[in-house]
């Protein structure tokens, strides 16, 4: 469950677009927002120029508390969740991974931009940082895009979340963070996630080569779903199990595809309509990211191509190999 949520905040009104999603989350689980304010040296330096005050970062993580506890007055966020409010000096990327990290946050909610220029955090970058480098999911929301919902017949806001797989393996740890997700997001209605594999255009294969390779992702396709399916059971109330649907699509560029899919919808020979959705989840090393190519891994070229809010989830198994691949130091005697 989604009981910890970590939001950081530089002060400016773009980054607290996110407030109203993190708060809806932690409503639903019953968890808390942890607020996190960052005072950067940087941003004293264009304050007070090279020779500012001693006091100056004292005095301005004075103004972030207050600039916290003003904020939570005026949202009334005490009314929806548990809210924690942090200030700490530093870098802010450094400063975020440190704090999900010692509070075991089960999600940074963060907007791709704050303020711009030098002005004081450079958030879409560090929004990329904090996804690349954090253990829990990071739910990226774009700047002046919210949220979409859709509305059913029974009046119910339901969510669908779009989720790219491979046969790689790597790609599946995004969907149970996913599911979490969607069910919060839809209860008491029954959202969706919609499984997607996308195909390289084949270029010089011949139809039966062709079809051979849809054949294969389809049924690679219909076992995860069956699996998700399974998995989805154990972890979520009956009433609220996301619907789970999957399609193949061939595309030019993998990248455009999943947004366009996303943003758009389509219509699949073997699927039907597939209709579009809310937000995009994925791993940082989903469809083969770890192999870098000149224009970035595909995780990082959909968070450009979409407005979308794009779930970014660590594979499990690189976490546990940066635990294990941690230096002991050992203390003389």
């Amino acid at each position: 469950m989604l009981k910890r949520i970590l939001v950081p905040l530089d002060g400016s009104s773009r980054a607290e677009q996110v407030l109203p999603v993190a708060a809806r989350l932690a409503q639903a689980s019953g968890g808390t927002i942890i607020l996190l304010h960052v005072v950067t040296i940087t941003q004293e330096a264009m304050t007070y120029g090279t020779f500012f005050p001693p006091d100056a970062l004292d005095v301005s993580a004075g103004g972030g508390r207050n600039y916290l506890g003003q904020l939570i007055q005026r949202l009334h966020l005490t009314g929806m969740a548990a809210v924690e409010k942090y200030v700490v000096i530093g870098n802010p990327a450094e400063k975020i991974l440190s704090l999900a990290q010692e509070q075991d946050v089960d999600l940074i909610v963060m907007a791709s931009h704050g303020y711009t220029g030098f002005k004081q955090w450079l958030m879409g970058s560090v929004a990329e940082k904090v996804a690349h480098h954090a253990s829990a999911p990071v739910l990226i929301i774009r700047d002046g895009e919210p949220l979409h919902t859709h509305l059913r017949s029974d009046d119910t806001m339901v969510v669908r979340a779009l989720v790219p797989l491979d046969p790689l393996g790597n790609s599946r740890d995004a969907l149970l963070p996913a599911a979490e997700l969607v069910v919060a997001f839809s209860s008491p209605g029954q959202g969706a996630l919609h499984l997607t594999q996308m195909l390289v255009e084949p270029g010089e294969a011949s139809e039966a080569e062709q079809e051979t390779l849809l054949q294969g992702a389809i049924a690679h396709l219909d076992k995860v779903g069956q699996q998700v399916r399974e998995e989805t059971r154990a972890h979520f109330d009956p009433a609220l199990l996301p619907k789970v649907t999957w399609s193949v699509s061939i595309e030019s560029d993998i990248a455009e595809g999943i947004a366009r899919v996303a943003e758009d919808g389509e219509e699949t020979p073997v699927s039907g309509k597939v209709k579009r959705c809310d937000l995009i989840a994925m791993t940082t090393h989903c469809l083969g990211n770890s192999r870098k190519s000149a224009t970035g891994s595909i995780t990082d070229r959909v968070l450009h191509a979409t407005r979308y809010p794009l779930l970014i989830v660590r594979p499990a198994e690189i976490i546990e190999k940066e635990k294990e691949d941690v230096p002991t130091h050992s203390h003389p005697s």
